[in-house]
Protein backbone atom coordinates (compact mmCIF):
# COMPACT_ATOMS: atom_id res chain seq x y z
CA UNK A 1 0.00 0.00 0.00
CA UNK A 2 2.74 2.47 0.84
CA UNK A 3 4.27 1.98 -2.73
CA UNK A 4 0.83 2.60 -4.11
CA UNK A 5 0.84 5.70 -2.32
CA UNK A 6 4.15 6.85 -3.29
CA UNK A 7 3.34 6.40 -7.23
CA UNK A 8 0.20 8.08 -6.87
CA UNK A 9 2.19 10.93 -4.84
CA UNK A 10 5.19 11.30 -7.08
CA UNK A 11 2.90 11.35 -10.35
CA UNK A 12 -0.12 13.50 -9.42
CA UNK A 13 -0.99 14.54 -13.36
CA UNK A 14 -1.48 11.21 -13.87
CA UNK A 15 -3.34 10.48 -11.00
CA UNK A 16 -5.26 13.86 -10.95
CA UNK A 17 -6.07 13.60 -14.63
CA UNK A 18 -7.85 9.72 -13.79
CA UNK A 19 -9.69 11.06 -10.64
CA UNK A 20 -10.94 13.51 -12.92
CA UNK A 21 -12.29 11.22 -15.69
CA UNK A 22 -13.62 8.68 -12.84
CA UNK A 23 -15.80 11.55 -11.07
CA UNK A 24 -17.33 13.00 -14.95
CA UNK A 25 -18.13 9.19 -14.98
CA UNK A 26 -19.74 9.49 -11.63
CA UNK A 27 -21.73 12.75 -12.73
CA UNK A 28 -22.54 11.20 -16.08
CA UNK A 29 -23.89 8.30 -14.28
CA UNK A 30 -25.76 10.16 -11.88
CA UNK A 31 -27.86 12.37 -14.66
CA UNK A 32 -31.09 11.84 -14.80
CA UNK A 33 -30.67 12.58 -19.19
CA UNK A 34 -29.29 9.90 -19.97
CA UNK A 35 -25.76 9.69 -21.51
CA UNK A 36 -25.71 12.16 -24.17
CA UNK A 37 -22.71 13.75 -25.84
CA UNK A 38 -23.29 17.22 -24.63
CA UNK A 39 -23.81 15.51 -20.78
CA UNK A 40 -20.83 13.80 -21.22
CA UNK A 41 -18.28 16.47 -22.52
CA UNK A 42 -19.74 19.17 -20.40
CA UNK A 43 -18.69 16.52 -17.04
CA UNK A 44 -15.29 15.52 -18.59
CA UNK A 45 -14.49 19.61 -19.30
CA UNK A 46 -15.45 20.52 -15.86
CA UNK A 47 -13.74 17.70 -14.17
CA UNK A 48 -10.40 18.13 -16.01
CA UNK A 49 -10.46 21.76 -14.99
CA UNK A 50 -11.27 20.91 -11.69
CA UNK A 51 -8.70 18.52 -10.77
CA UNK A 52 -6.18 18.76 -13.24
CA UNK A 53 -6.02 22.70 -13.27
CA UNK A 54 -7.35 23.39 -10.21
CA UNK A 55 -6.31 20.70 -7.28
CA UNK A 56 -2.99 19.81 -9.70
CA UNK A 57 -1.65 23.37 -9.22
CA UNK A 58 -3.35 23.75 -5.87
CA UNK A 59 -0.76 20.60 -4.98
CA UNK A 60 2.19 22.07 -7.00
CA UNK A 61 1.79 24.93 -4.77
CA UNK A 62 2.13 23.35 -1.80
CA UNK A 63 4.68 21.46 -3.11
CA UNK A 64 6.90 24.36 -4.27
CA UNK A 65 6.02 26.60 -1.73
CA UNK A 66 6.22 24.12 1.35
CA UNK A 67 8.83 21.32 -0.17
CA UNK A 68 10.88 23.03 -2.76
CA UNK A 69 14.09 21.49 -1.76
CA UNK A 70 12.62 18.18 -2.12
CA UNK A 71 11.25 19.50 -5.54
CA UNK A 72 14.18 20.81 -6.59
CA UNK A 73 16.15 17.16 -6.27
CA UNK A 74 13.25 15.25 -8.39
CA UNK A 75 13.66 17.72 -11.10
CA UNK A 76 17.43 17.65 -10.79
CA UNK A 77 17.86 21.10 -10.41
CA UNK A 78 19.22 22.97 -7.42
CA UNK A 79 17.01 24.91 -5.26
CA UNK A 80 16.09 28.14 -5.54
CA UNK A 81 14.30 31.19 -4.93
CA UNK A 82 12.19 30.71 -7.83
CA UNK A 83 10.58 27.83 -6.30
CA UNK A 84 8.32 30.19 -4.28
CA UNK A 85 7.70 32.19 -7.90
CA UNK A 86 6.45 28.80 -9.40
CA UNK A 87 4.43 27.93 -6.52
CA UNK A 88 2.18 31.27 -6.66
CA UNK A 89 2.20 31.29 -10.39
CA UNK A 90 0.30 27.87 -9.69
CA UNK A 91 -1.65 28.67 -6.96
CA UNK A 92 -2.72 31.79 -9.33
CA UNK A 93 -3.69 28.50 -11.79
CA UNK A 94 -5.29 26.87 -9.14
CA UNK A 95 -7.48 29.66 -8.50
CA UNK A 96 -8.47 29.99 -12.06
CA UNK A 97 -9.33 26.01 -12.03
CA UNK A 98 -11.64 26.14 -9.33
CA UNK A 99 -13.33 29.51 -10.61
CA UNK A 100 -13.66 27.64 -14.20
CA UNK A 101 -15.07 24.10 -12.92
CA UNK A 102 -18.79 25.10 -13.04
CA UNK A 103 -18.86 28.31 -15.60
CA UNK A 104 -18.84 29.30 -19.49
CA UNK A 105 -16.93 27.94 -21.99
CA UNK A 106 -14.86 30.91 -22.27
CA UNK A 107 -13.77 31.19 -18.31
CA UNK A 108 -12.73 27.34 -19.22
CA UNK A 109 -10.51 27.90 -22.11
CA UNK A 110 -8.45 30.64 -20.15
CA UNK A 111 -8.67 28.29 -17.26
CA UNK A 112 -6.58 25.74 -19.49
CA UNK A 113 -4.96 28.41 -21.72
CA UNK A 114 -2.46 29.60 -18.94
CA UNK A 115 -1.01 26.34 -17.64
CA UNK A 116 -0.95 24.84 -21.02
CA UNK A 117 1.46 27.69 -22.42
CA UNK A 118 3.40 27.17 -19.15
CA UNK A 119 3.18 23.41 -19.25
CA UNK A 120 4.90 23.34 -23.32
CA UNK A 121 7.32 25.86 -21.87
CA UNK A 122 7.95 23.18 -19.64
CA UNK A 123 8.34 20.65 -21.85
CA UNK A 124 10.77 22.97 -23.95
CA UNK A 125 13.00 23.07 -20.83
CA UNK A 126 12.81 19.77 -20.12
CA UNK A 127 14.03 18.96 -23.44
CA UNK A 128 16.49 21.57 -23.06
CA UNK A 129 18.03 19.59 -20.05
CA UNK A 130 18.07 16.57 -21.45
CA UNK A 131 20.14 17.30 -24.40
CA UNK A 132 22.65 20.01 -22.69
CA UNK A 133 22.81 18.53 -18.83
CA UNK A 134 21.58 14.56 -19.99
CA UNK A 135 19.40 15.65 -17.09
CA UNK A 136 17.29 12.29 -17.44
CA UNK A 137 15.79 12.71 -13.23
CA UNK A 138 12.38 11.26 -12.92
CA UNK A 139 10.68 14.94 -12.67
CA UNK A 140 12.64 16.49 -15.73
CA UNK A 141 12.12 12.90 -18.33
CA UNK A 142 9.63 10.97 -17.12
CA UNK A 143 6.10 11.06 -16.64
CA UNK A 144 6.06 14.79 -15.90
CA UNK A 145 7.42 15.87 -19.43
CA UNK A 146 5.00 13.68 -21.41
CA UNK A 147 2.43 14.92 -18.93
CA UNK A 148 3.60 18.46 -19.95
CA UNK A 149 2.52 18.10 -23.45
CA UNK A 150 -0.25 15.78 -23.07
CA UNK A 151 -2.51 17.48 -20.21
CA UNK A 152 -2.78 20.71 -23.03
CA UNK A 153 -4.09 18.33 -25.76
CA UNK A 154 -6.49 16.73 -23.56
CA UNK A 155 -7.43 20.31 -22.00
CA UNK A 156 -8.15 21.74 -25.95
CA UNK A 157 -9.28 18.35 -27.60
CA UNK A 158 -12.26 18.32 -24.47
CA UNK A 159 -12.62 22.45 -24.88
CA UNK A 160 -13.25 21.23 -28.72
CA UNK A 161 -15.85 18.70 -27.60
CA UNK A 162 -17.86 20.84 -25.33
CA UNK A 163 -17.85 23.73 -28.36
CA UNK A 164 -19.21 21.07 -30.84
CA UNK A 165 -21.48 19.47 -28.75
CA UNK A 166 -23.24 23.10 -27.65
CA UNK A 167 -23.55 23.70 -31.25
CA UNK A 168 -25.10 20.11 -31.99
CA UNK A 169 -28.78 21.37 -31.69
CA UNK A 170 -27.84 24.78 -33.66
CA UNK A 171 -26.69 22.61 -36.27
CA UNK A 172 -29.61 20.14 -36.78
CA UNK A 173 -32.34 23.34 -36.36
CA UNK A 174 -30.39 25.13 -39.51
CA UNK A 175 -30.80 21.97 -41.07
CA UNK A 176 -33.81 21.33 -40.64
CA UNK A 177 -34.95 25.14 -42.12
CA UNK A 178 -33.25 24.37 -45.04
CA UNK A 179 -34.51 21.16 -46.25
CA UNK A 180 -38.26 23.13 -45.60
CA UNK A 181 -37.53 25.66 -47.51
Amino acid sequence: MERVIAVLLSNPSVTLLVLGFVAAGVAMARTPHGFKLANAAEYLLAYFVLFSIGISYLYNFVLHAFFGEMVARFIGWADSPFQLEVAFASLGFAAVGFYAFKNTLAVRFAAILGPSVFLWGAAAGHINQMITAHNFAPGNAGTVFYMDIALPVIGFGLLWLKWISSREPARHAMVGREIRS
